[in-house]
């Protein structure tokens, strides 16, 4: 039985769910093929998906113009084409079954570096995604591997099909729902910079400049408040998830006691802060009760605690990719990012929620320079074309 993503992260129905995995957890099969994608990520970098029935035990060797990755105890399913977006590294995927393993052959138009570990990943199961094995290449191409020293491996059975290119699924838009969150409000004017300068008005002035370039682009988008109205936290979570939220975007303006200190940052839910300033500033934006989730309690502990822990692990993955892709949009448009890493992790109320989702700080009103900045229509239609192109890269079906 297939469950669609938001099915699963907002635990609709717990006794459905639990007899959806249920038959994961219980048999141990042998892996197999479900399908295979590439996508352009941002930067140019070239992204290789390829989904199994089971977590993967996996290697990688190269050959002259190839990327094999090699699935032990995998069968392979020759029905199964390979999506291929248009302008990555990746020409052609053929399967080769070797016994119970199956290698994954990506022919390439160029040579390219060996990829390190930090470039690869295996996502969890969500909705009507199995387990993923996610790899990007290094952007670019390379002096490549030498063949006579890389692990390749000769088979017998083959089963090679030529796949036909498709539209990555990172640029549809069709569906797509946004939500995106001016945060503070009403009788809760967040930080006021040097010169007056009310948070609340800053980044709900960002929020429907993001709206209405995100509905021109075939999104669709809702504001968690459109006028100086105040919400609780936890309305504005719950609202993105009653939407059926794809994506939650709470944008903010920061203040810090040093008046030199400027720029973005992004930050993501996590139990524990990634630092001091991160859980500092967690606490000023009233961080409060852990993530619990409801409607299960007539099964045990231990399912509740799987289940929670799946969903947010689930929730965490998309939404740590969406942040680091946001980073680098916001990198390349040139504007400046507070010193220290350009994503952290802190427990934000706000985004306490089963949607995927993080949290933009635009810039410090604490800073004199920064205030002027996010006051003026250009620079906040900046900050939203880079925010635009970060959703727009965002692979939702990964």
């Amino acid at each position: 039985m297939k469950w669609t993503r938001r099915q699963l992260l907002k635990t609709v129905s717990f006794s459905a769910l639990v007899a959806g995995i249920a038959p994961r957890v219980a048999f141990a099969a042998p892996n197999s093929l479900r399908s295979i994608r590439t996508g352009l990520q941002t930067g140019g970098k070239t992204r290789l998906v390829v989904e199994t029935s089971s977590r993967p035990s996996y290697t990688l060797s190269y050959g002259d113009k190839q990327l094999i990755v090699n699935l032990s105890n995998t069968t392979g399913k020759s029905d199964v084409q390979t999506k291929l977006a248009s302008g990555t590294l990746i020409k052609r995927v053929t399967q080769i079954q070797d016994g119970t393993k199956l290698q994954i052959v990506a022919t390439l138009s160029g040579l390219i570096d060996a990829i390190e570990k930090n470039q690869i990943m295996v996502l969890e199961p969500n909705g009507d995604n199995d387990y993923r094995l996610v790899i990007d290449f290094p952007e670019g191409t390379g002096r490549g591997i030498s063949v006579s020293t890389a692990a390749t491996t000769t088979t017998t059975a083959k089963m090679a099909k030529t796949e036909a290119p498709a539209k990555s699924a990172a640029n549809t838009t069709k569906s797509r729902i946004i939500v995106i969150d001016a945060g503070h409000g009403g009788k809760d004017p967040g930080c006021i910079g040097k010169g007056g300068t009310q948070e609340k008005t800053v980044v709900l002035s960002v929020a429907k400049k993001l709206k209405k370039k995100l509905d021109a682009n075939g999104y669709k988008t809702y504001l968690t408040r459109s006028t100086d109205v105040y919400l609780k936290l936890g309305e504005r979570a719950e609202f993105a998830e009653k939407k059926h939220a794809d994506l939650f975007i709470s944008l903010h303006a920061n203040a810090n006691p040093s008046r030199d200190m400027k720029g973005f940052s992004i930050y993501t839910l996590s139990e524990k802060a990634s630092d001091e300033e991160a859980q500092k500033l967690a606490d000023s934006e009233n961080a409060a009760d852990k993530i619990d989730v409801d409607g299960f309690e007539q099964f045990s502990k231990d399912i509740r605690v799987a289940l929670s822990s799946l969903q947010q692990r689930a929730v965490a993955e998309l939404s740590e990719e969406y942040a680091n892709g946001c980073a680098k949009s916001m990198n390349k448009a040139s504007i400046e990012q507070q010193k220290g890493p350009s994503v952290r992790h802190a427990p934000f109320a706000v985004l306490r929620s089963t949607v995927p989702g993080a949290l933009i700080e635009l810039g410090h009103l604490s800073n004199k320079s920064e205030e002027k900045l996010l006051k003026s229509d250009a620079h906040q239609n900046k900050l939203v074309d880079a925010i635009a192109k970060s959703v727009h890269s965002y692979d939702f079906d990964v």
